[in-house]
């Protein structure tokens, strides 16, 4: 009897390779805003409608992403970052990844429509279908502005939240949308110049590996410059009261500060001389969360008068 090469027997899928192909990280990032975005609207939600509201954004998040390691499963295997996926580490067969996205995106969208509204429904579809498609398949191996299309992507949850809640679209879901696409590119554009080996070697043409350090960091600054007046806008437009306003000034002038340290930062491109980059990478998490966090206290302090200005 012949033995088998350990190398060549897959090992089991586990629920937990299932969970990741969900990317966890990301999704929570996903609910928030979705949830903020709920919170923020200026009406008053049903708990249960709500909750299956932003299970539905969070399922189809997760579905999105499923359709993305099945797609990119070849490429994940080039990249140290994402070699360990279930995939490319040959725990889960790729047919496995695409039927299990494809369930969680079409069942999102099918319950969303069905519990809450055909409206919240269709931009979650839209969303899907953005980051399955137009992302993941047509914009990210062929364009270095793949992160500043595709950041529309990641900008739906607070405007599926918001009309899930209202069942319209008004001024204040397209804000919160244009806030998450015009500080996706310095997101994510920061990642990409610590890990451009890894986009390198999978023939990712991403800022960084097409244009060069100095090009990327001069659009980061670029578009944290442009962040600040979007991310001021709804205390401009009185759809949002002094306390998001004061906050949001605060935090975007630090995250404007971040991006002008990595914008006039010249070194090597080596991982340890990256600081800069991580630290903007890491604030723009931060940044993201508590911007959001301030919108939902500005609606409930001072939008019902707890905090209102002096007289």
């Amino acid at each position: 009897m012949t033995a088998t090469p350990a190398s060549s027997i897959p090992l089991p899928t586990d629920w937990r390779d299932f969970w990741s192909l969900t990317k966890p990280r990301v999704m929570s990032l996903v609910i928030f805003t979705g949830l903020c975005g709920m919170l923020a609207a200026p009406v008053t939600v049903d708990p249960v409608l709500g909750f299956v509201a932003i299970l539905c954004i969070a399922v189809g998040a997760g579905g999105s992403a499923a359709l993305n390691q099945w797609w990119e499963a070849d490429l994940d295997a080039r990249m140290k970052r994402t070699a360990a996926r279930p995939i490319p580490a040959g725990r889960m067969e790729r047919s496995s990844a695409r039927d299990f996205g494809m369930i969680l995106s079409v069942g999102s969208v099918l319950i969303m429509g069905l519990a809450v509204g055909w409206l919240a429904a269709a931009i979650l579809a839209f969303s899907i279908f953005y980051y399955a498609v137009i992302y993941t398949i047509w914009l990210k191996p062929r364009t270095p502005q793949n992160i500043v299309i595709g950041g529309g992507a990641g900008a739906f949850p607070p405007m599926i939240g918001w009309i899930a809640a209202t069942g319209e679209v008004t001024l204040m879901p397209v804000l919160l949308f244009a806030i998450i696409f015009f500080w996706t590119p310095p997101h994510f554009w920061a990642l990409a110049l610590f890990v451009e080996t890894d986009y390198a070697a999978a023939g990712i043409p991403m800022m960084p590996v097409v244009a060069g350090h100095q090009s990327t960091r001069r659009q980061i600054l670029i578009y944290s410059v442009l962040l600040l007046p979007i991310a001021m806008a709804p205390f401009w437009l009185e759809v949002a009261g002094w306390l998001y306003g004061a906050s949001a000034l605060l935090l975007t002038t630090v995250f404007l500060l971040l991006s002008l340290r990595v914008a006039v930062f010249r070194g090597d491109a080596t991982d340890s001389d990256m600081r800069p980059e991580k630290r903007l990478f890491g604030y723009s998490v931060l940044y993201l969360f508590a911007l959001f966090a301030m919108l939902v206290a500005d609606r409930f302090l001072v939008g019902q008068g707890s905090l209102g200005m002096p007289q």
